[in-house]
């Protein structure tokens, strides 16, 4: 009884309706055209396929079309939806992480090894969230994902990792350049208008990250960040070094999993 919906009921209604509208058209048309003494039979024959044709064909390529279209539209909306987070419209978990990994091997095997790789954390959305509910939350992450998105070049790639953890992964980039990029996101941050219910001064990010020469790869990269994200937040400052081996090692090494 479920697929009984007043939707379906009313699209048969319509269905049949219009078929029975259709045969009815014909029958007139035809009816016109067989005591037309005027016209021969087979230019009542040419008339009646040409009306039918317009009357129903044009019609019913119209609808098709406006139909692939809506499909093409859904298509598209959910692939986005299942690559981009709604709220900042940076790449999901699972989709940054393999267009880094896919990044990472092209400048292996293309160019410079080098990069860096950042961890950024708004500190206190939690605390936003319980003391001025949900909306001014959503309202920070999108002021820190506007940040970011400002402070990196086209080339970086940028993913949400979790309900207040950002990631960037910047190509080629050495230390000097994964540090100018964390104190624009933190200064960036903070010089913003943040004020909910007149509060100021609330909103704030802490930066870790990590620099390589050699071994790309989003799993160690993304370790060693995290721990300098978490000593970041411990000092209270940014804290970018130098990559260890322990932490960078290769996609293809099976002790790294």
């Amino acid at each position: 009884m479920g697929l009984v919906t007043p939707a379906r009921i009313q699209l048969a209604w319509v269905t049949v309706l219009g078929t029975v509208a259709c045969v009815i058209a014909s029958l007139i048309l035809n009816y016109l055209l067989f005591f037309d003494k005027t016209l021969i039979p087979f230019g009542q024959m040419v008339i009646s396929a040409s009306v039918v044709a317009v009357v129903i064909g044009a019609p019913l390529s119209f609808l098709l079309a406006l139909r692939q279209q809506e499909i093409k539209r859904i298509r598209c909306e959910l692939t986005r939806s299942a690559t981009y987070d709604t709220t900042t419209a940076f790449y999901k978990w699972t989709v940054f992480s393999s267009v880094v990994d896919r990044r990472a091997v092209s400048e292996s095997t293309e160019g410079p090894r080098r990069g860096a790789f950042l961890a950024i954390n708004a500190s206190n959305l939690r605390a936003i969230n319980m003391r001025y509910g949900l909306r001014w939350g959503e309202e920070a992450l999108r002021l820190v994902a506007s940040v970011i998105r400002s402070s990196v070049r086209t080339e970086d790639v940028v993913g949400r990792l979790g309900a207040s953890e950002f990631g960037i992964f910047l190509p080629g980039a050495t230390e000097k350049n994964a540090r100018e990029v964390g104190e624009r996101i933190r200064a960036g941050v903070a010089a913003n208008y943040f004020t909910p219910a007149g509060a100021k001064g609330i909103l704030s990010v802490s930066v870790g990250g990590v620099f390589f020469e050699d071994e790309l790869g989003f799993e160690g990269m993304f370790r060693a960040a995290e721990y300098q994200l978490w000593n970041a937040e411990i000092s209270g400052s940014m804290m970018i070094s130098q990559a260890s081996n322990d932490f960078l090692t290769r996609r293809d090494d099976p002790t790294a999993h």
